[in-house]
């Protein structure tokens, strides 16, 4: 239930994106924002929350994420202006950073027979499609009949009736040796993390070369800097920057950041370009971008099946071959383009980043020690958010930037590049080569 409200916020408000531009008078910037806002902040807290729920409890850290996560859910529909709506937006990342790596943490220690957490998991993975595939047309059906505020409502019921279920059924449990908590090293990802995106973002409208802009790029060299010098010091750093030193997980790391740009900016850039430029309603719309998430369901188990029998590099290779494809038709696309264009492009893309997620994972893993594999993972969680959190940016000063608007073709060749760019790092990251570097390394 938790993994459902959260996966449904990235469609669903996409969806609700020029609805809310209408209504609270947002400049592009402001819809990047409203998207943006959540994803920084997950990003930046996910490493974190997982390392406090071992300390202090998960079943108590994952109950605290439902409350503010819907707190936070009925404050955006109560939202008056698009800076508190922001600021909800924000406060809903908090909530949201608690409830994935510890929800999954909990199924890892409940479930400890390996047949019984095998099909624990599999369920939790078939959530993510479920939602994918119900975001477009719940979010679309809603915004038609009752506004953009009621997106959110869906969050409410759910996010109490599994706070009952966390609070009746979920036991207790912590790590026997949990990691310390470094505040110094948290403080520096969020600075290079908002520093890069608020400068992208605002880039367009403020000036690429204003004091302003620039301080913000200096700002997230200078927390990189930082970051690099202060983290191998650490006795348990946030981030285990030696784990870099293997090409599979760098490689891992990379893939999920192209293909999650991929995702957040196709979203994004599509739905302007569905309501705007070609001028349908949100409903319309919803259903339009339908055929992408049901191959993303049909992908998902298929790619799982691709790693067990064939190893990563096949359905690593096979998704930026089909996002690539999938995105070259939208390259021309305008007003009066056939549908049956759009689709062949959505499925492919859809099918694509279905078979990407699963080999992500695996290769982040892959040569690690088993005592370190949670970390691993929480990074590349990470490196997903951050790479949706670029690509809104990205696309959207693109879109800020072009006289097309949200039919600027620049902005859809990005996409197709980002495609291109997981074929090339899926191949090189998986490699005989690349994992020889994991044993090198020490790893």
């Amino acid at each position: 239930m938790s993994l459902l409200i959260i996966s449904l916020d990235v469609t669903i408000v996409n969806v609700a994106l020029p609805a809310i531009r209408a209504d609270l008078d947002a400049p592009v910037s402001g819809l990047q924002w409203t998207l943006d806002a959540y994803t920084l902040v997950l990003a930046s807290l996910l490493v974190l929350a997982g390392s406090t729920a071992d300390r202090i409890g998960r079943r108590r850290v994952f109950q605290t994420g439902l409350v503010l996560f819907t707190v936070g859910s009925l404050l955006c529909s109560l939202a008056p202006s698009l800076g508190w709506l922001i600021a909800a937006r924000a406060l809903q990342a908090v909530g949201g950073s608690m409830l994935n790596p510890v929800a999954m943490s909990i199924i890892t220690n409940t479930f400890t027979e390996p047949k019984e957490r095998a099909r624990a998991i599999g369920v939790w993975g078939a959530v993510t499609g479920f939602s994918m595939a119900l975001g477009p047309l719940a979010g679309g059906f809603l915004v038609h009949s009752f506004g953009w505020r009621s997106i959110f409502w869906i969050n409410l019921p759910v996010g109490i009736a599994a706070f009952l279920l966390a609070w009746r059924f979920i036991p207790e449990s912590r790590a026997e040796h949990a990691r310390r908590p470094d505040p110094v090293g948290q403080v520096l990802v969020f600075m290079l993390l908002a520093g890069v995106t608020f400068g992208i973002i605002e880039g367009p409208a403020t000036g690429w070369t204003s004091p302003l802009i620039l301080g913000c790029f200096t700002l997230g060299a200078l927390a990189l800097a930082a970051l690099l010098w202060w983290e191998p010091r650490r006795a348990e750093p946030l981030i285990e920057l030696r784990f870099f030193r293997s090409i599979p997980f760098s490689g891992a790391t990379l893939v999920a950041v192209c293909a999650f740009a991929a995702l957040g900016g196709f979203l994004f850039l599509n739905t302007l370009y569905l309501q705007e430029v070609r001028g349908l309603s949100a409903l319309h719309a919803g259903l339009y971008t339908l055929p992408m998430a049901v191959m993303t369901i049909i992908a998902s188990p298929l790619s799982g099946r691709l790693v067990a029998a064939r190893g990563t590099r096949l359905p690593l290779q096979i998704a930026g071959v089909a996002m690539a494809l999938g995105l070259l038709p939208l390259t021309w696309a305008g007003p009066d383009t056939p549908p049956w264009q759009l689709f062949v492009g959505y499925l492919l893309f859809g099918f694509g980043f279905g078979m990407v997620n699963t080999p992500i994972t695996n290769t982040a893993v892959s040569g690690m020690p088993r005592e370190q594999a949670g970390v691993a993972a929480a990074i590349a969680s990470t490196s997903r958010q951050v790479g949706s959190a670029l690509g809104v940016a990205v696309i959207g000063a693109v879109v800020a930037s072009a006289a097309a608007g949200a039919g600027s073709p620049v902005a859809w060749w990005i996409l197709c590049g980002l495609g291109i760019a997981v074929l090339v790092l899926g191949r090189f990251s998986t490699s005989r080569w690349a994992h020889a570097t994991a044993d090198s390394a020490g790893l």
